[in-house]
């Protein structure tokens, strides 16, 4: 089997983030698997102004877009947000484009601090298919977060064995061959030539 590549962009920026564990959990149940590599892209670590298309190669803008396309599935994870996703992903997923997920296979993973956290997977789902990404169907939501989380690793069974799930799929799914071009990819005048 050839080298498969992982990532997981974390979009939780706060020291006590569960998004973090989470997405690390499942990279360690893909990294399981023979040759694979897998990169936790934690935000904290990367300087990314607030994006402005002007000049959208500023900082680590670089730095994070190669390792995003070098990736052949990545799980995004966020904490819930206002019902959505945090700004830090999304300032994010603004300096990448087709480049990094078309045809990519990509995972969701959403942590709140209360319940019903599925409008957050919807709208990510929504930017991985116009980014022409493949999702895969199996996606996490954890609601209650700090009830399934201890010293930084996930104590609810449940919550784990979701987790792990996603992190099999992610190699499972890794080089999925992509679908015929739809109705809509082809009249997307960013994916024009692709």
């Amino acid at each position: 089997m050839a080298e498969i590549r992982v990532a997981a962009l974390v979009g939780s920026l706060r020291d006590g983030s569960y998004t973090q564990p989470a997405c690390r959990h499942a990279l360690s149940v893909a990294a399981e698997f023979e040759a694979v590599e897998t990169d936790l892209v934690d935000l904290r670590t990367l300087s990314l102004p607030i994006f402005d298309a002007d000049v959208d190669d500023v900082a680590d803008a670089a730095e994070l877009r190669s390792r995003l396309r070098s990736a052949d599935s990545i799980v995004l994870g966020s904490p819930v947000y206002h019902g959505s996703y945090s700004s830090a992903l999304k300032n994010a997923l603004d300096y990448c484009g087709f480049d990094e997920f078309e045809d990519t296979t990509v995972g969701l993973l959403c942590v709140a601090g209360g319940s019903f956290p599925t409008p957050t997977l919807d709208h990510l789902r929504s930017v991985s298919r116009a980014l022409d990404a493949w999702v895969v169907p199996h996606q996490v939501a954890i609601p209650r977060a700090r009830e399934c989380f201890e010293a930084g690793e996930i104590t609810d069974a449940g919550v784990r064995d979701r987790v792990e799930v996603l992190g099999r799929r992610m190699v499972e799914y890794a080089r999925i061959e992509p679908d015929p071009r739809t109705f809509e990819s082809t009249q997307n005048v960013g994916a024009d030539g692709r």
